[in-house]
């Protein structure tokens, strides 16, 4: 990632912010261009709902474009003045991620747009390259993944790293979580949806609460609490016992049916 991101401010009636990596500087009428992508189909959608996901490749780059949902009217304020947009958060905790040694997609840029003076906030967009991993942490519980317990021993490594900095992913979910393996062996690991971190100290019942939203056997969490606890210098069968404690609690939580 480039230390000097380069920043593009544009209107007054309808201001736009544009912030991309120097690298990708050539994108920016691409970058402009979201809304009217969007709005007449382009790419491939693969995640619909309250914000969407489509790939999209221009100039020969395969990339990822998450456009946010409208905020509702309070909150287009809110974003409008006083909170950056969650794509800002998104592109800024990815480039913290790479700073930390800890796999992401490579972030882009991000492109905001606000209302009449830039009081009311309309969209904002975050665009990465496509991730090289084919699988996410749900892949897991199928019979194809016969490195299935170096995949888990690495991110319970990988969520310690990420706690040591004061970091924590809050929507650290079965999606969010991508891995695969390269033909040498090196094993990729990536985190997604990062506009929601926790910023702060975590001990040890703060860490392991982090995993509650991660579907898992008990061996599941056995490697991810001995991994975690190793790195952490915390006591392996407590976070086992904390882990599988936060996960039995959680509505709708779907591990018995694996």
């Amino acid at each position: 990632m480039n230390d000097q991101p380069i920043h593009s401010h544009r209107g007054l009636l309808h201001p736009t912010t544009l912030v991309l990596d120097a690298e990708y500087a050539a994108l920016e009428p691409f970058m402009r261009s979201l809304p009217e992508r969007f709005a007449r189909g382009e790419g491939e959608v693969i995640h619909q709902g309250r914000n969407e996901l489509r790939i999209m490749t221009h100039e020969g780059l395969k990339l990822v474009v998450k456009s946010f949902c409208r905020p509702h009217l309070i909150n287009r304020f809110v974003y409008g003045i006083l909170r950056p947009s969650k794509a800002k958060r998104s592109m800024e905790n990815a480039v913290r991620l790479m700073q930390l040694g800890i796999g992401t997609p490579r972030p882009v840029g991000y492109y905001n747009e606000r209302g009449v003076l830039g009081l009311a906030f309309k969209r904002s967009y975050f665009v990465t390259l496509c991730s090289e991993c084919r699988y996410r942490y749900e892949h897991l519980f199928g019979p194809t993944i016969d490195y299935a317990d170096e995949v888990l021993t690495a991110i319970g490594s990988l969520t310690a790293r990420l706690h040591e900095a004061q970091l924590a992913h809050k929507d650290y979910g079965r999606a969010n979580i991508l891995f695969d393996k390269k033909p040498d062996g090196t094993l990729l690991l990536e985190l997604v949806d990062l506009n929601r971190m926790h910023k702060g100290p975590l001990d040890m019942k703060a860490g392991c609460k982090n995993f509650e939203r991660l579907p898992a056997t008990p061996h599941m969490h056995r490697l991810m609490a001995n991994a975690y606890a190793e790195a952490r210098g915390f006591d392996a069968d407590e976070c086992f016992r904390l882990m599988q404690a936060y996960r039995s609690v959680q509505p709708g939580k779907i591990d018995d049916k694996y």
